[in-house]
């Protein structure tokens, strides 16, 4: 295997709108974010990825794109920007850039030509189609709930968006609408940035004839079904070619309804396409069949179990994997698979960190996961400003799939908002986050979970990431090993090996608050601890509410 600098990186996402305001808006931005760039080269990352900073309507927050070359008013200037590149780099940290290129504003430009007649010269930029039987070209339904196909009046005719209908799809298929995005791509690639994470990439090419789902899909599983499309490797490694192999980058795809055989091709390491994908194949191990990704809480850890192993096992020496728990949208570990009460949430956040840190990948850590923060205690929908958790809410509730209470616990535990309400920076008014109102609320729980108290103590969750960031940078058979699952049927413990030219790694981890009996596997009888949870060593036979370590032996 040809060694790469991203596969030994760390990388630390940011959502600007919520890691630090500058200016007493309530708003983080970029100056906010270029001064605590400090505590980002503290923890040990290597590599920040900033969601959208480009000009932007906020329908989606920043992810709906009106101006691909200019930077939200909210969060500053160009020149804010190239001030927070340079001072990123003069530190050692690599900026990774958000791509959102499957879809656009309906503010954009483009748009705004392509919706006025039929022979527009943009016309052929978006997916345009007739009605039929009076209604939307197919039966698709929108991420954010309802159709995926909005009538437009000036012409008659519908344009497919996947999200919300200020969001309209770009169409891959016109190869003007390539040399577009690619030449966007090149002008942020010569300021310097150092490489992209790709927005819902897998769904650029769209499935030909853009046919009916079977039973009227509804969005995620129109999003299934559009996803890894008939020109979809095609068009990447002619971004590849074009674009992405003149620079030396960090490159990864969300790919929502990827395959661990579609990856192969995605993340090869023979570099025709991208360096890695997110796959959410163990996002969704708790997933329903009806409500997706809003089930009620249901942990099944021998699932999770088969799907983290097949991924390290199935592209082992084939392609990349990237190693995370929580982004933007996906609500906090701690709350999901852990345990955020007082008593365990400091040990239950670092035992999840060890199980995901101590696989072979390049891992993510999203803003606070590294102080263990928590979901917010939402007392009423009115709290909540994302699009599509409102959006699916409202559509379930009409369907008679959830009552208001129901919905209300739901969101609870899965909504994206859970991700996004302020980062705790201190325990002070509004977490140190802003001066002024926040545009989401700040968690109560900031007063006694926060950076500052966490940086001055040596037990804390923050320094734990710290020794397994340093870990990673000094072991190979952390970075390379390979990875074998023991006790796959066990409802508790997460149980692996790794190994590397003659070292060997034992991951011990347990997902539940009791003691669980365990036998060290006599290979492991006289290695030593590596890193651990709990300072003391574990008794003879058994593992510990929360515990994890790790054994090395040479």
């Amino acid at each position: 295997m040809q060694k790469r600098w991203w596969q030994s990186s760390v990388v630390y996402q940011i959502y600007p709108r919520s890691f630090q305001d500058s200016n007493g808006d309530g708003i983080g931005d970029l100056k906010g974010i270029t001064s605590r760039l400090p505590y980002i080269k503290e923890l040990g990352a290597d590599v920040i990825w900033l969601s959208p900073v480009y000009q932007s309507p906020n329908d989606d927050n920043g992810y709906d794109i009106s101006d691909y070359r200019a930077i939200m008013k909210e969060f500053g200037t160009m020149a804010d920007f190239d001030e927070l590149l340079s001072q990123a780099h003069r530190l050692g940290l690599k900026i990774v850039m958000d791509l959102v290129v499957n879809h656009t504003s309906d503010e954009h430009r483009w748009f705004a030509e392509s919706r006025k007649s039929k022979d527009n010269p943009y016309r052929d930029y978006y997916i345009w189609r007739e009605g039929k039987d009076g209604g939307a070209p197919n039966n698709w339904g929108s991420c954010f709930g309802g159709s995926a196909w909005q009538k437009d009046e000036a012409t008659g005719m519908y344009y497919l968006h996947l999200f919300s209908r200020k969001q309209p799809d770009l169409n891959w298929d016109n190869p003007v609408v390539r040399d577009e995005v690619f030449d966007m791509m090149d002008w942020w690639l010569q300021k310097g940035i150092d490489g992209f994470r790709m927005d819902v990439i897998s769904l650029i090419s769209k499935p030909d004839g853009l046919p009916d789902g079977e039973a009227g899909p509804t969005g995620y599983a129109s999003f299934l079904l559009n996803a890894n499309g008939p020109h979809e490797h095609e068009y990447l490694r002619e971004m590849n070619r074009r674009v992405l192999s003149k620079y030396d980058l960090l490159t990864v795809g969300e790919c929502a309804g990827v395959t661990l055989e579609e990856t192969k091709s995605y993340a090869n390491l023979d570099g025709s396409e991208l360096s890695m994908v997110f796959q959410f194949e163990h996002m969704d191990a708790d997933a329903d069949p009806v409500l997706g990704r809003y089930a009620k809480q249901c942990k099944d850890i021998p699932k999770l179990k088969a799907i983290l192993s097949r991924w390290q096992k199935g592209l082992d020496g084939i392609a990349w994997n990237s190693l995370y728990w929580d982004n933007h949208d996906q609500p906090r570990v701690v709350s999901r698979y852990g345990d955020d009460s007082d008593e365990y949430r400091e040990r239950s956040a670092k035992m999840l960190a060890t199980c995901l840190h101590m696989m072979q990948g390049t891992p993510y850590i999203y803003q606070g996961e590294e102080l263990g923060m928590t979901n917010f205690p939402w007392q009423s929908i009115s709290q909540m400003n994302d699009i599509e958790s409102l959006g699916n809410y409202r559509d379930m509730l009409k369907k008679g799939l959830i009552d208001e209470q129901e919905g209300l616990v739901m969101l609870r535990a899965r909504s994206r908002d859970n991700a996004r309400t302020p980062m705790q920076w201190d325990a002070g008014e509004n977490a140190g986050f802003t001066t002024g109102t926040p545009w989401l609320p700040v968690n109560p729980n900031h007063e006694t979970i926060n950076a500052e108290e966490q940086r001055s103590r040596a037990d804390s969750v923050f320094h734990y990431y710290q020794k397994l960031i340093a870990l990673r940078k000094q072991m190979d058979v952390i970075v390379y090993g390979h990875y074998e699952l023991l006790l796959p049927e066990d409802p508790d413990l997460f149980v692996y090996t790794r190994e590397w030219k003659g070292e060997r790694l034992l991951v011990v981890c347990n997902f539940s608050g009791k003691e669980v009996p365990f036998e060290r596997p006599q290979a492991f009888r006289d290695a030593r601890r590596l890193i651990a949870n709990y300072e003391e060593e574990s008794p003879e036979g058994v593992v510990r509410p929360w515990e994890a370590y790790v054994l090395h032996q040479q």
